[in-house]
């Protein structure tokens, strides 16, 4: 795990910042958050997080894809995870196993909601050691 890595965590659930920041800080991260695509494109003006977990649907029904193009497009290095409840919500699925996917959805990794916190956390220390 690289030490004091920086998360980002961009989620419109204020329940969801809070939990997964409170996590991710005892396990030793240095986190950021912002409740919005907009906020969280300010903020990445100055700051380049190692990892940026990002919630697919907030002020847009494509908010996190949107965001995810942003932070690839800015910082190529960062990994991005989104996290998502429209499988569970809609019956629709999408995945980023493949190169066709991860062109046009730009994340590494995609979690449904709820995320098992083992779960988050060894796929953010996957994306570190990448």
């Amino acid at each position: 795990m690289k030490d004091h890595a920086k998360i980002m965590i961009v989620d419109d659930d204020i329940d969801v910042i809070e939990q997964l920041t409170l996590m991710l800080e005892a396990t030793g991260y240095e986190v950021t958050s912002a409740e919005a695509q907009s906020e969280a494109e300010k903020l990445l003006e100055n700051y380049e997080p190692d990892v940026a977990v990002v919630d697919l649907m907030m002020e847009n029904m494509d908010s996190g894809f949107v965001l995810a193009h942003h932070i690839k497009r800015r910082y190529p290095k960062t990994g991005v995870i989104m996290l998502t409840a429209v499988a569970s919500e809609t019956g629709l699925g999408f995945d980023v196993t493949t190169n066709g996917e991860r062109s046009w959805v730009k994340a590494d990794v995609l979690l449904d909601k709820p995320v098992r916190h083992e779960q988050l956390r060894a796929e953010i220390e996957r994306l570190l050691q990448d």
